[in-house]
């Protein structure tokens, strides 16, 4: 319990030691973790949480490394999450997103962390939203978190993030209108990276077309559609620009609160469906399921039946 309280200390100092060993309890689930989360809340909500997301190959990791600078110059205090696959071997994040921002992870005011996806489909590891008060309560002024770049599903970010970027290449033109019902529904700004490409423009012109034809959002946001060469540092000022202008209209118009809030629904409903899951098999509820299994294997009992009858069964929280 001490070295949770020391742990504790040091990230509302900002100390980087403390902020990497509360990151490591919380992804491995190790004790202590829910005492941390608890005493850290109170000093949650300041920081300002932007994803970029995007099918792999879009330059995100680039794209982020500059936008770290870049705040990092106006003296913002930045915490970075990178989502990199999954290694087969260790469980543990492949690490190239990390390797690519290695410059920005020596900024005195910058705390980079690779975290794994270790399993999740949804292109952020479940821990992210966790880690993410954890970088807020250490005094960070942006959080940025970049997935991991899986396609239409990577569509988390958008539970996590005040404002969503999703980052396109010119190369996207033709999967556009696939991409629609999926990750092109999150974004509140469109980025267009490696626009020196061919057919930027067009593909420029075809996400504006896209978003004049949806309807208006409720919060009545005017998406943008912005072209970037980040490998130039090209672009990344006027992103950083219309960052901050999504964060003043959410704030001026309420819908920051709201989506913030919206958030933190879904978060403790997460947190009470695990907790009913990992409570509700105990031992007696596995015996059941075991008892009742070779009934089902010689077709005296169909799964649908056993599993109402599971449900039924009492259990304790």
């Amino acid at each position: 319990m001490t070295d949770v309280k020391n742990i504790i200390d040091g990230i509302f100092s900002g100390s980087k030691v403390p902020l990497a060993k509360a990151i490591t309890i919380i992804e491995n689930d190790l004790a202590g973790k829910k005492q941390l989360l608890k005493e850290i809340y109170k000093n949650t909500g300041k920081a300002y949480r932007v994803g970029i997301t995007g099918p792999p190959g879009a330059g995100k990791s680039t794209l982020t490394n500059q936008i770290i600078k870049l705040l990092s110059s106006h003296n913002y205090k930045v915490g970075v999450i990178a989502v990199d696959p999954t290694s087969p071997f260790t469980g543990g994040a492949l690490l190239g997103d990390r390797i690519r921002m290695s410059e920005s992870a020596l900024l005195e005011n910058v705390f980079i962390r690779s975290m794994a996806t270790r399993g999740s489909l949804g292109g952020l590891s479940k821990s992210t939203s966790d880690v993410c008060d954890v970088l807020d309560a250490s005094g960070k002024d942006f959080i940025l978190v970049e997935t991991v770049g899986v396609g239409q599903t990577e569509l988390d970010i958008a539970g996590t993030a005040d404002t969503t970027i999703v980052t396109l290449v010119p190369e996207s033109g033709d999967s556009v209108q696939t991409l629609k019902a999926g990750l092109m529904e999150i974004a509140d700004i469109f980025v267009v990276n490696k626009s020196d490409r061919q057919g930027a423009d067009n593909i420029a012109s075809s996400l504006r077309n896209i978003i004049h034809l949806k309807p208006e959002s409720e919060d009545k946001w005017d998406i943008k559609v912005l072209k970037t060469i980040a490998s130039e540092n090209e672009g990344i000022e006027e992103l950083l620009k219309e960052i901050k202008r999504h964060q003043r209209h959410l704030t001026k118009s309420g819908f920051l609160d709201i989506k913030r809030k919206h958030h933190l629904r879904n978060k403790v409903k997460e947190l009470v469906n695990e907790s009913l899951k990992v409570n509700f098999w105990n031992e007696e509820n596995e015996k059941y399921l075991n008892e009742n299994m070779e009934k089902i294997g010689f077709k005296l009992k169909d799964p649908y039946t056993l599993a109402d009858e599971i449900s039924a069964r009492k259990f304790s929280i």
